[in-house]
């Protein structure tokens, strides 16, 4: 099937009046081979059904769709890409949606079945709350290909004992496999933001990477790194349990700092935490 004649964005976006939003960390990626590489990161699509946050007036939208997406379900809260959206939807007939809405507000898996990805140029200022509320069901997606501000992608990666490691790079790679793919520098967006981005690919685990109640987790990754200088002995008193007892059970040295700490003796810490608390009673 022959491929639809297209405008250039650069038309579409003067056309609607498509001038970016900071409000709405608005920064449109206009080069067309940039999001076609985005794309083919995120292959095989053609038994997908794709999910994508804030197409703006759809570059990578049509990129996906190019690259043979089954489906792409496209969320996005501004009106007035909604219409630039719908005008893509009829070069590609029953192969796009469109869904009005804030993604913080909604939860993507209910919107399409599966199976599903999701593909997304992320807004700066939302980005982090969108990836956690998704990993809190990442077994929903078969993959998720996003591109964040460069220093956050990194703190997805890091590893133990580097300046980026931190909580967010336990809760991802607890449930994930993390790989950083490339970069883009700021002139390839409409307006150039300050940093370089960076695309990564996050793959679901069939079963995260060593067993604890997320709750759990996130409460002793919140002590460990609350005060992220001090040895743990010292930062984990806040968890209300004997901290000796505690470093003990989960095999921890009590001069350790969080930092040191890989996402395995995190999830020991963790259910040790939850025999000791008196909380894990009442539960």
């Amino acid at each position: 099937m022959a491929e639809p004649a297209l405008p250039p964005l650069r038309d579409v976006i003067a056309r609607h009046g498509l001038a970016a939003r900071k409000s709405l960390g608005q920064n449109f990626l206009l080069d067309l081979n940039l999001t076609a590489r985005i794309a083919r990161a995120a292959a095989p699509l053609e038994h997908v059904n794709v999910i994508e946050i804030g197409p703006g007036p759809g570059g990578l939208t049509r990129a996906l769709l190019l690259a043979g997406a089954r489906h792409v379900t496209a969320i996005e809260r501004d009106e007035r890409c909604v219409a630039a959206l719908e005008e893509l939807a009829a070069a590609f007939p029953g192969r796009l949606g469109i869904v009005a809405a804030d993604a913080l507000a909604i939860d993507p898996a209910a919107l399409t079945p599966a199976p599903r990805k999701i593909v997304a140029n992320l807004p700066y200022n939302v980005a982090t709350p969108l990836l956690l509320g998704w990993l809190r069901d990442a077994a929903a997606y078969e993959s998720l290909t996003l591109m964040f501000q460069k220093e956050v992608a990194q703190r997805l990666a890091a590893a133990p004992r580097t300046k980026a490691y931190g909580r967010l790079s336990v809760m991802t790679q607890w449930l994930c496999e993390v790989r950083l793919l490339f970069d883009i520098p700021p002139r390839a967006f409409v307006p150039a933001p300050k940093v370089t981005s960076s695309v990564l690919r996050l793959t679901p685990r069939a079963v995260p990477l060593a067993a604890c109640r997320r709750e759990d987790l996130e409460r002793v990754l919140a002590a460990g790194f609350g005060q992220r200088r001090k040895m743990l002995r010292q930062s984990l008193k806040s968890l209300g349990v004997d901290v000796d007892a505690l470093l003990a059970a989960g095999d921890t040295p009590p001069t350790a700092r969080a930092e040191e700490l890989s996402v395995e003796q995190f999830c020991g810490l963790a259910r040790a935490w939850r025999a000791l608390s008196p909380r894990s009673a009442a539960d």
